[in-house]
């Protein structure tokens, strides 16, 4: 398996969060977004948080929600970030875990 450089991991994870911005704008979806030093904040009405950071030793991306954290490795061949545990992919994932905690049903794919 190749590994990723870290300059080549930096630029998978910033194209990622702003996909993730910019999925959110598309669907009009009522959850607030910030981006702060590499860190994607999704706030809910009820105040809860989805956290998307980078992992730079690790080079993962990890994603902290109320029903747990999940750490992601990217697939140069396919070009997705899967779940390390089984494989799923981040936008699956992050849909699942947005219609949780939204109370509304959110499709990130």
């Amino acid at each position: 398996m190749t590994e990723l450089s870290e300059s080549d991991f930096h630029e998978h994870i910033d194209d990622t969060l702003m996909a993730i911005e910019e999925a959110i704008d598309e669907a009009s979806l009522n959850i607030d977004y910030e981006t702060s030093g590499g860190v994607l904040s999704l706030t809910f009405d009820d105040d809860s948080r989805i956290i998307v950071n980078r992992q730079t030793p690790a080079r993962q991306l990890w994603v902290a929600a109320k029903s747990g954290g999940f750490h992601f490795n990217y697939d140069i061949e396919n070009g997705l970030w899967l779940r390390d545990s089984d494989q799923e992919e981040l936008f699956h994932t992050l849909s699942h875990l947005c219609s949780q905690q939204s109370g509304q049903h959110v499709n990130f794919n």
